[in-house]
């Protein structure tokens, strides 16, 4: 067992290691300071951490903030999940990016289309991107969590491919599965805003009257 202590976790990086499964390896795409690999693996939550990351400088730090924790947490530099061999780890982790960097990973990668690996995805911004293209791309959301970090909303987003390819509506993807969720109101509030400033762009027509009913079911959701 070891004794040194485990890093401690802010909202957005402990929601992400709640949805890595006990027993399984895990990848930590875009790894950075090490943080959640170190957490994974020096709580024996997982046997082996792959700690990756694109550049250099961050994957130095990981090695530092993961250096307790010995052969438990190998590293690997490289872009995305081309650093991984299919099926080297089921649990992946992928953080610290925008919605479409994230799709871009995953479109690259075909192997991962498959109901054994668990995705745990916590886009930095464009949450309704990610969860629209995990609908049309045949992903279910198992659970997400919403917690906030360093001043800033995070749906923390468990997905698993099935196959059942879906078009969905406008409200899914903005709030997905976190209606009833504490803040989930302020986090409505701030979607909007952002729906709303898109909406000004638009010109008069059917998409701009869609946006405007999404704007009031929207506003209803952050009233309650």
């Amino acid at each position: 067992m070891h004794t040194c202590k485990i890093p401690q976790l802010d909202a957005r990086l402990a929601a992400a290691y709640a949805f890595v499964r006990a027993r399984h390896v895990a990848a930590d795409i875009g790894c950075d300071h090490g943080k959640l690999s170190a957490a994974l693996a020096g709580s024996g939550r997982c046997p082996l951490v792959l700690a990756c990351d694109l550049r250099p400088g961050p994957l130095e730090k990981a090695r530092v903030t993961c250096a307790p924790y010995g052969d438990k947490v190998q590293f690997r530099l490289g872009s995305g999940l081309a650093v991984l061999a299919p099926g080297e780890a089921e649990d992946i982790i992928i953080a610290g990016m925008g919605a479409e960097t994230i799709i871009e990973i995953l479109e690259a990668a075909p192997w991962v289309f498959d109901a054994r690996y668990n995705l745990v995805l916590v886009p930095a911004t464009k949450h309704s991107i990610l969860r629209r293209w995990l609908a049309r791309r045949g992903f279910a959301l198992r659970g997400e969590t919403l917690c906030q970090a360093a001043g800033r909303w995070y749906a923390v987003m468990n997905a698993q491919y099935t196959g059942d390819a879906r078009e969905p509506d406008g409200l899914y993807c903005l709030t997905g599965l976190t209606q009833g969720q504490p803040g989930c109101a302020d986090y409505y509030a701030a979607q909007n805003a952002k729906l709303k400033k898109y909406r000004l762009g638009l010109p008069d027509g059917a998409e701009r009257d869609a946006v405007g009913e999404l704007i009031a079911e929207m506003d209803t959701l952050a009233a309650r």
